[in-house]
């Protein structure tokens, strides 16, 4: 299991039941529609809506669903004005957590956010705190059964940073911006991605076990399911074995 991307690897793993892709559903309606109102109504002509209508696609959302999304934000939103704020803090052990957030109500957020931290054997931090220890990248995965020669000379050729050999798939590391020129351009030369997202990887691992694995897992569960909340990212490590015991 790829170490940071644990909590996305665990969650493909456990699966999405028809309540949790609901919810996923109006996540991607309500950053497809905010992208839309920033950058313009052309996923060509705005990366973030690209992006997002992507993730949306992945996830088998319904076509008409997107279209809608998109014509809401490109209306402008009448009423409704969204703020993004970052949230960070500790959980079990120590590990850091940065939790990514589209709100109507800021008052609101906070208070969920730090309830969840709090009941979740964990604390929520000053802006800054863990912010430092992730970096922003673009990873897209490749199934094992691809040439990795070929990869690397393409991804390089493309404007990748890097191709790395895990456990489950090659992957390429790409600079935010041109995470999508590099996803396409392989896609043209025949590289069909298992897996690919723009991301916040951690520079170091907190390495968790037995009450404090299980009490993390809970703790991003519970931030993910929050409505106001978009994406959580953190820098535990739980090891397979570890997992087997909890699934």
């Amino acid at each position: 299991m790829s170490g940071h991307n644990k909590w996305s690897t665990i969650k493909h793993k456990k699966g999405a039941a028809d309540a949790k892709r609901g919810k996923l559903f109006t996540k991607f309606i309500k950053e497809i529609s905010v992208s839309a109102k920033l950058g313009g109504a052309d996923p060509a002509a705005n990366p973030r809506l690209r992006t997002a209508v992507d993730k949306a696609k992945a996830e088998n959302m319904p076509k008409d669903n997107i279209e809608r999304a998109i014509k809401k934000g490109a209306g402008g939103m009448e009423g409704v004005t969204y703020e993004e704020i970052v949230y960070e803090g500790y959980g079990p052990g120590g590990a850091a957590v940065l939790v990514e957030v589209l709100t109507d109500n800021r008052n609101r957020s906070v208070s969920d956010i730090r309830s969840i931290f709090t009941k979740s054997n964990g604390n929520m931090g000053e802006a800054g705190c863990v912010s430092w220890i992730f970096s922003k990248k673009g990873l897209i995965c490749y199934d094992k059964a691809v040439d990795y020669d070929q990869l690397f000379e393409a991804a390089l050729e493309a404007g990748a940073d890097d191709v790395a050999e895990l456990d489950d798939c090659f992957e390429v590391s790409t600079e935010p911006a041109s995470f999508i020129e590099v996803r396409e351009a392989l896609a043209a030369k025949g590289f069909k991605h298992i897996n690919a997202e723009v991301t916040m990887i951690p520079q170091t691992q907190v390495k968790l076990e037995g009450k404090q694995a299980e009490s993390m897992l809970k703790l991003m569960d519970k931030l993910e399911d929050n409505d106001d909340v978009q994406n959580v990212y953190a820098n535990f490590d739980i090891s397979e074995e570890e997992m087997e015991k909890m699934m």
